[in-house]
């Protein structure tokens, strides 16, 4: 299997996975928990956060949360999907192979890895480390989460790859360390943190 095309990601897709409140994967409460944690976990440690990718960022979800936890910092929204760079401006780009000429302090990459085949993602996961110098929170339904049972298959896109934890933290982890909940430490950053603060110390 391949890695899903720009194609995939038309206004059908949007329309099933975020506009139709009956079929959306993310509703705004949902939003706001996660971005009040991540973005709280940020402060905590003490992350400087002036610059924010947020890679195949979609209808945009992250940006108000930018702007309501870091008011001061820059947001890029970047997307693979012509769809959404034609009706929201986005940069057009791939997780995989986009390049900045310098890193961010904080980069977001939601729901956009499992697209990816195994070639692509250990490519993508490479190229994260290369983005960001600070944080990167990563969402990525992996093989385990569909054996557990705990994943909507009714909600979630069939045409995603099922892709063991371990392939996405062995990617990571020699760019990373692993803070629990999504999110990632660049190892670059100048954060001093707790050994139990840390999942891979």
């Amino acid at each position: 299997m391949k890695s899903a095309d720009a194609a995939t990601f038309d206004a059908a897709y949007y329309q099933r996975f975020y506009f139709d409140a009956k079929t959306r994967v993310i509703d705004p409460q949902h939003a706001e928990r996660l971005g009040a944690f991540v973005c709280g976990y940020l402060k905590y440690l003490r992350v400087p956060v002036r610059r924010v990718l947020d890679v195949g960022c979609g209808i945009g979800v992250w940006r108000d949360v930018v702007a309501r936890h870091f008011p001061q910092a820059h947001y890029q929204g970047v997307e693979f999907s012509e769809y959404l760079c034609e009706r929201y401006g986005w940069e057009r780009g791939s997780v995989v192979d986009y390049r900045a000429e310098r890193p961010f302090d904080f980069v977001v990459c939601q729901g956009v890895l499992p697209y990816l085949a195994p070639a692509d993602l250990k490519r993508a996961l490479h190229n994260l480390g290369g983005l960001s110098r600070g944080a990167l929170y990563v969402e990525a339904v992996t093989r385990e989460d569909f054996e557990r049972d705990i994943v909507d298959e009714d909600l979630t896109d069939a045409r995603i790859f099922r892709h063991r934890a371990e392939v996405y933290r062995r990617g990571l982890a020699p760019h990373f360390a692993e803070m629990g909940g999504g999110v990632w430490l660049s190892r670059q950053a100048q954060v001093p943190v707790f050994a139990l603060e840390r999942a891979d110390a």
